[in-house]
């Protein structure tokens, strides 16, 4: 996927934690969560939001077992990511999330605030988590430069 500003996205059922990167696709900060009540209209409303951002993509958390094989969640996650890229028009890129909300809620305690009293906070940091991984991730050209 091409570098500049990206929205990260942790899916969830009830909550879809969002983050946004700087304009030049370094760095990841949490942007919020919004209330998920169904596919089409976070669709909607994600479009809207990475229209008003200037975004060129998304990064999807794909939540994976231990094993590293996908479930049910996984599949649900694939689906709304086509609709996502579908509707859009961006690049989807979809990433293992696994265990980024736990190191959300580690993160948090760690700066002192009580992950129980914000969970929005926690969904938005996890997808902080998982865009700043893409993020930083070799492009295909600097992996390319960096082989001998």
């Amino acid at each position: 996927m091409d570098r500049g500003r990206l929205l990260g996205i942790d899916y969830g059922t009830k909550r879809v934690g969002i983050a946004v990167s700087d304009p030049d696709g370094r760095l990841a900060v949490p942007w919020g969560a919004v209330r998920r009540r169904d596919d089409r209209s976070l669709v909607r409303q994600l479009v809207a939001l990475a229209e008003r951002e200037g975004v060129a993509g998304f990064v999807v958390g794909e939540p994976r077992r231990l094993d590293g094989r996908a479930g049910d969640a996984a599949h649900r996650v694939r689906r709304f990511a086509t609709r996502l890229r579908e509707t859009s028009g961006l690049p989807v890129e979809l990433i293992d999330e696994s265990l980024t909300s736990v190191e959300a809620e580690e993160r948090l305690r760690r700066a002192g605030v009580d992950p129980a009293d914000d969970p929005e906070r926690i969904d938005a940091v996890a997808a902080q988590i998982l865009l700043q991984e893409a993020l930083d991730r070799p492009s295909p050209a600097e992996a390319a430069d960096r082989s001998p």
